[in-house]
């Protein structure tokens, strides 16, 4: 049996790929902040305040007896993470656990990227995980640091090194800011769901299926980068109307009734690593 570290478990993502790792056989090692708790089935513990601050010595203390690394967690507040600087500590505190994980002997470790990462400028056809990196963001340039760094130490340690991109997420456990929850919020109190122009065309992807695909990734042997995504180009607009006619309220989605944002790639679409294996909508 696969003995996982898991970082991020009580997140967005992290939920999920803790419950795949879980349903595949794994036994899972969560970090966990003062305080917190989950009623998962759990093989242990690991504490941190702030799992960012730890040294290289402490993770190689918290990787004893572990397999695999699953890296998650990093700053993700809508609205804030996409220029704060704690992306800087998120950057810097990744590389020590990857330190400490190969002093520990650790064999494998996945760390979960973005499409922030590639060249969005003008392109409009679907990314490959071999395409070119050029992040516009203090967090898009954070995550292909930490990924640019790993990928040519780890091996070199001995660790199998795995890079998930995650591209535009939605499902259990969203937070309420984000799009999709923002939508079905607003229409489910009858009130008007102000958006963009909707000519946005993004490839969105369940978590649930999300967390599926990270956890073969922990248990299989795929190295490098990969692409965690549908490979469907949906436009924003299109995706708000699907929403809509789950309440019967196609008149509520207010199109261009906010400005779109002037960084806003028009095209983010990735090609697919992996088949689906979660079979729902």
């Amino acid at each position: 049996m696969t003995r996982v570290l898991l970082t991020g478990a009580t997140g967005f993502v992290g939920r999920q790929v803790l419950r795949a790792l879980r349903a595949q056989g794994a036994e899972v090692v969560a970090v966990l902040r003062e305080g917190r708790d989950l009623s998962a089935d759990l093989a242990g513990v690991v504490r941190s305040a702030d799992l960012f601050a730890e040294d290289a010595a402490a993770w190689r203390r918290a990787c004893a007896g572990i397999d695999a690394v699953v890296h998650v967690a990093w700053y993700a507040e809508p609205g804030k993470y996409q220029h704060s600087p704690r992306n800087l500590d998120c950057l810097a505190g990744s590389l020590r656990l990857a330190q400490g994980a190969a002093a520990a002997g650790v064999r494998r470790f996945v760390g979960i990227g973005t499409c922030f990462e590639y060249d969005l400028e003008g392109i409009f056809k679907p990314l490959s995980p071999d395409a070119r990196l050029a992040p516009r963001t203090p967090y898009g340039a954070a995550k292909a640091a930490t990924y640019l760094a790993l990928s040519r130490a780890l091996p070199g340690m001995g660790v199998s090194f795995a890079w998930c991109r995650l591209f535009y997420l939605y499902g259990a456990g969203e937070d309420p800011r984000r799009l999709v929850p923002h939508i079905h919020a607003r229409l489910a109190r009858g009130e008007p769901a102000e958006l963009t122009s909707g000519r946005q065309v993004r490839d969105f992807m369940d978590v649930t299926e999300a967390g599926n695909q990270i956890a073969a990734v922990t248990l299989g042997a795929q190295v490098d980068a990969l692409n965690i995504c549908s490979g469907q180009p949906v436009t924003v607009a299109d995706l708000a109307a699907r929403i809509a006619d789950e309440y019967g309220r196609p008149d509520l989605i207010r199109l261009g009734a906010r400005a779109d944002p002037p960084d806003d790639p028009p095209y983010v679409v990735g090609v697919p690593s992996l088949a689906r294996t979660w079979k729902g909508r």
